[in-house]
């Protein structure tokens, strides 16, 4: 008799042994992509981690008080630093005529101690003192004279411009008030301090709210010249940032360019703010942007910023080493960029025609390499930072180089990034804004003074000739 068991049940074990290695393999395999799920995703927490202001777009307040080392692309161009030899410098020197001579005799000999009063003087030593007068306001009184004709009619003289009530700021009060606010940005009660600190103005802060509102409503002509400039240009930038108004997120946008800039706030990013400020729906020329999809709908062609684009690189570099093609991008973008600068110099308006098809090659050589080393991930799984990245270069290569096919394009969108971080710097000092009555007037004042600043004009002098019904418009300097 055998004491084999029977061949069913042996198979009926063999069944089960299997069926509990398919659940083990079910369990193993699940795990597996548990673990490649979370060790891609600790990557990415670590690679967010690793950002700063080298690597990504992240304002460098944003790094903390380890500042990261700087990571520079210029090269020595072998000169000395500081003040060059021809510059004009700001040394303090004297004037050759004071306003006030004080003469200061000496009283008795070094030597020998007798009196100098009578002793002649031989020479002269200036020595110059450069203050401030004490500051008082200048009260100017307006009599207006009431007069009786024959007829019996007494006629009043009529005011002057400026002096409509019994009692007002003049014309440069109203603009120190509106430069404290609008342009170095203080809060309205500690603009209200320094205009009583300096000035001996005792100006309350609902008196400087109305100040402010009065500049912006002498504005309305040059927004007008402003948007109409920009909008015919050749080549403008656009950008947008976060703003708080009324306790609510915001958006200011931006237009700009070397000689003109216009901000607009908005409840909305995207085409509703683009339509309401006025720029994007008529403007005809090239587009300089962060890629932000929405500005696609506008103008006839677009440059992308390649700032952004090198702080990318480098985070792709930073996060891992062995992505060679970042490396060899960067140093692409930046001999082109050289090549442009040194073309525009001596006058060209683009760069030649095989030259720049060499560089296309090369271009395209580097984002297949990049492509083949970060391929796209399968299904709907989330794209790494590379692959994104890769897919915008590779998708827009001619937006990214169209600096160097039209000279009159620059490499990057710094003009834009330039102009609207006074307003990140307006809500550091003095946080959001409350109402959006109070949003729109600042951002008239820092289109005016934004431009204004840009043809070389004092701030405060033209706020002084806007209060004095001289506003300053495009194409009168």
């Amino acid at each position: 008799m055998s004491d084999s068991l029977p061949v069913a049940e042996l198979l009926e074990r063999l069944a089960r042994l299997e069926a509990s290695l398919a659940e083990r393999d079910a369990m193993i395999a699940e795990r597996d992509a548990r673990i490649e799920a979370l060790t891609r995703r600790v990557g990415e927490l670590e690679a967010l981690l690793r950002k700063d202001s080298r690597t990504s777009s992240k304002p460098p307040s944003s790094d903390g008080p380890v500042k990261p080392p700087p990571r520079s692309r210029r090269q020595s161009s072998g000169r000395a630093p500081g003040k060059q030899p021809g510059q004009d410098g700001f040394t303090l020197r004297q004037v050759t005529e004071p306003d006030q001579v004080i003469v200061h005799s000496p009283v008795a000999c070094g030597g020998c101690g007798r009196s100098l009063r009578r002793a002649p003087v031989t020479s002269v030593e200036a020595r110059q003192v450069f203050d401030l007068p004490q500051v008082r306001l200048e009260v100017t009184e307006h009599q207006l004279e009431h007069r009786r004709c024959g007829c019996g009619t007494v006629t009043m003289a009529a005011p002057p411009d400026g002096a409509g009530a019994p009692t007002q700021y003049g014309p440069r009060v109203r603009a120190i008030g509106a430069y404290l606010v609008g342009y170095q940005h203080l809060p309205y009660e500690r603009a209200c301090e320094t205009l009583a600190d300096l000035l001996g103005v005792g100006m309350s802060a609902g008196t400087l709210l109305t100040v402010l509102a009065r500049t912006s409503d002498g504005l309305a002509p040059f927004l007008a010249a402003v948007r109409d400039r920009i909008a015919a240009a050749p080549v403008a930038h656009f950008d947008e940032t976060g703003l708080r108004v009324a306790g609510a997120g915001a958006w200011v946008h931006s237009a700009s360019t070397a000689t003109l800039s216009l901000f607009c706030v908005h409840p909305s990013r995207g085409h509703d703010a683009m339509a309401a400020a006025g720029v994007l729906p008529v403007f005809t020329g090239i587009a300089v942007h962060d890629g932000y999809t929405p500005y696609r709908r506008y103008g006839t062609a677009h440059a992308l910023c390649n700032a952004h684009h090198l702080r990318e690189l480098a985070g792709v570099l930073d996060a891992d080493p062995s992505q060679t093609w970042a490396a060899d991008l960067i140093r692409l973008l930046c001999e082109i960029n050289d090549m442009a600068r040194s073309a525009r110099a001596d006058g060209a308006e683009a760069i030649g025609e095989r030259l720049l098809a060499v560089y296309r090659q090369r271009y395209d050589t580097i984002i297949a390499a990049g492509r083949a080393a970060n391929p796209t991930p399968p299904g709907h799984r989330a794209r790494p930072p590379a692959v994104n990245l890769l897919a915008r270069l590779r998708g827009f290569a001619t937006d990214v180089l169209r600096f160097a096919h039209d000279l009159r394009v620059p490499f990057d969108n710094s003009q834009a990034e330039r102009d609207i971080r006074m307003v990140k710097l307006r809500q550091k000092i003095s946080g959001g804004l409350r109402t959006w009555t109070g949003a729109e007037t600042f951002c008239a004042i820092r289109s005016y003074l934004s431009t204004t600043r840009k043809h070389g004009i004092n701030a405060l002098e033209a706020l002084t000739d806007l209060h004095n019904g001289r506003t300053w418009l495009p194409g009168t300097s």
